[in-house]
């Protein structure tokens, strides 16, 4: 059972994402907030997203934030002979830093952050369960303005000891380029489409000009035959 709108998206994108990947294999998606970084029951592999976006609201003084360094966890098991894979994933919370309470709130998720989010958990199980070329990983942090500083002292993720890296300048220009292309190329494939259809009606047009001409010249000289 979902226990919140934002768990519900994640569970639903997954298991949508995973029955086309591995059509065969049954998993689960589970939220454990008690999961540990490096700490790993035997067989199992571990995944970490460093750069999720994600907006925090303060359930004390209504504060609301967006930060561009929402820390996923993810532990996860494939039992080859059965055919079933379980993934633990816990979202870390960070401290509002306006009121300073010691409340960590959890953060809330587009769909579309979601999804490219699943894509790099699946690119992950492919390479660690599955022995895979998984592709290419999203770096989430490039097609977004920059939200500032971390400040590690309010991040959850932070204090039990997962080091944010920074992806450097020129993965950020490849993954720029890559996001504006693909966004891009969804509008030239509808006006490629469209010309189509717009030759075609041209074409029409045109044969039926031409037999509209020799109609007329036909109707213009048959009175001379007689």
């Amino acid at each position: 059972m979902c226990t919140s709108l934002t768990t519900c998206e994640w569970k639903k994108v997954f298991y949508e994402k995973m029955e086309v990947a591995k059509p065969a294999d049954s998993w689960e998606l589970i939220i454990d907030p008690n999961l540990k970084p490096s700490e790993l029951t035997p067989g199992w592999k571990q995944y970490v997203e460093q750069h999720a976006s994600g907006r925090f609201h303060c359930s004390w003084c209504w504060h609301t934030w967006q930060s561009a360094h929402v820390v996923i966890l993810f532990h996860m098991h494939l039992d080859r002979a059965r055919r079933m894979g379980s993934v633990r994933m816990r979202v870390f919370k960070q401290l509002c830093y306006e009121c300073s309470t010691a409340r960590e709130d959890e953060s809330s998720m587009l769909e579309e952050n979601i999804e490219g989010l699943v894509d790099n958990l699946i690119t992950s199980l492919r390479e660690q369960c599955y022995d895979e070329d998984g592709g290419q990983y999203r770096i989430h942090v490039a097609s977004r303005p920059d939200s500032g500083p971390h400040r590690t002292e309010f991040c959850e993720a932070c204090q039990e000891g997962i080091v944010h890296w920074k992806p450097s300048e020129k993965l950020l220009e490849e993954e720029a380029t890559t996001y504006t292309f693909s966004e891009a190329s969804k509008p030239r494939a509808q006006s490629g489409s469209g010309y189509n259809f717009l030759s075609l009606r041209w074409c029409l047009f045109w044969a039926s000009l031409c037999l509209l001409v020799v109609y007329l010249q036909f109707s213009f000289r048959s009175p001379a035959f007689l």
